[in-house]
């Protein structure tokens, strides 16, 4: 079969032997997402023509407001890994707090929690602007058998198992690894099939875009704000360009394909970032890493980060591997 025609199933049928530890179960937690991303795809391409935009009325753990995209995604994935019975927690952005799942038996028997972002960037959807499901998938520290706990989801990146993201655009995209690299497939609508369109996929060692907020430019730390004009200096193959679209999921994936880096640094009007460690962060620096990109808080590696607290916040530096060491240097510069 020619590599390009593959779908999903197969390829997870396929790549079975490189999930550790697993039995089948990771299979199908990656089998879950797939049929949630579809359903939560459907709805977010009739966004225009059904009562589905707009704030929900409620804010979330992090006092921001909930759209109402926002909470059917949040429901659509919970219950579709509920109802599967393959994972026993899961860890959403949107809840205060973690969920147990105990199976029908009742015997806390599975292996595996997975935390997510059900909807990044969706204050973007009014604008009819590209949104995504963030994942990330973890083996459980607590003895199998056992109710979940915190400390199962207060995990440093390098024990993700997998990690991945859903995004909502032109077409409709899943991009997941398990640690043996990266690789995209788009969803065929007609037919409700993913094909494996991105095989192996790579950041360049050296990008020409930035992606950043430029108007919080102001309230950048100084190294954020050296390494910008180094960006916009007229030397070598600078200045780079500048391109934003403020949905966590479609900037790094443009960057991935292009080249390029994300950055959401502290500021003085969010003094930890804004981004979650758990939830964006950490699936996101394991797909970099994979993908031969770099991630970091601007001093050292995300994935080494000890989390602890379930919606812990954090600066992000991710991308081009060359281009985050070049960050991460002039941020040295003032610790």
């Amino acid at each position: 079969m020619e590599e390009r025609n593959k779908t999903l199933g197969e390829f997870i049928i396929e790549k079975q032997e490189e999930f550790k530890y697993s039995s089948g179960e990771l299979s199908r937690i990656i089998n879950s997402i797939r049929l949630a991303a579809k359903v939560v795809s459907y709805k977010v391409n009739k966004a225009g023509l059904v009562d589905i935009v707009g704030a929900a009325g409620e804010q979330n753990v992090q006092g921001e407001d909930q759209q109402k995209l926002d909470v059917y995604a949040n429901n659509i994935f919970i219950q579709t890994l509920i109802n599967r019975e393959i994972v026993c927690g899961i860890a959403s952005e949107e809840n205060d707090d973690f969920i147990t799942v105990a199976g029908s038996d009742k015997s806390h028997s599975n292996k595996y929690v997975v935390l997510m972002d059900p909807l990044d960037g969706s204050s973007n959807i009014d604008v009819n602007v590209s949104v995504g499901t963030i994942f990330s998938v973890y083996r459980r520290v607590t003895p199998v058998g056992t109710p979940v706990c915190t400390k199962d989801f207060l995990q440093p990146g390098t024990q993700q198992v997998a990690a991945g993201y859903v995004i909502y655009g032109t077409s409709t995209m899943l991009v997941y690894t398990t640690g043996h690299g990266v690789n995209g497939f788009t969803l065929n609508p007609a037919i409700g099939t993913f094909y494996l369109s991105h095989p192996n996929m790579q950041f360049s060692k050296d990008g020409n875009i930035y992606s950043i907020n430029e108007g919080n430019y102001v309230h950048f730390p100084q190294g954020v704000k050296d390494y910008l004009k180094y960006c916009q200096l007229e030397e070598g193959d600078r200045p780079y360009t500048s391109r934003y679209i403020g949905s966590l999921v479609s900037d790094i994936h443009r960057n991935m394909i292009k080249g390029g880096i994300y950055i959401y640094p502290t500021s003085s009007k969010a003094p930890n970032g804004k981004l979650r460690l758990l939830y964006e962060c950490n699936p996101m620096a394991f797909i970099a890493e994979q993908a031969g990109g770099k991630a970091s808080n601007g001093f050292g590696r995300i994935m080494e980060l000890e989390p602890t607290e379930l919606h812990e916040r954090v600066p992000f530096f991710c991308g081009s591997y060359n281009m985050v060491e070049k960050a991460e240097s002039y941020m040295a510069k003032y610790s």
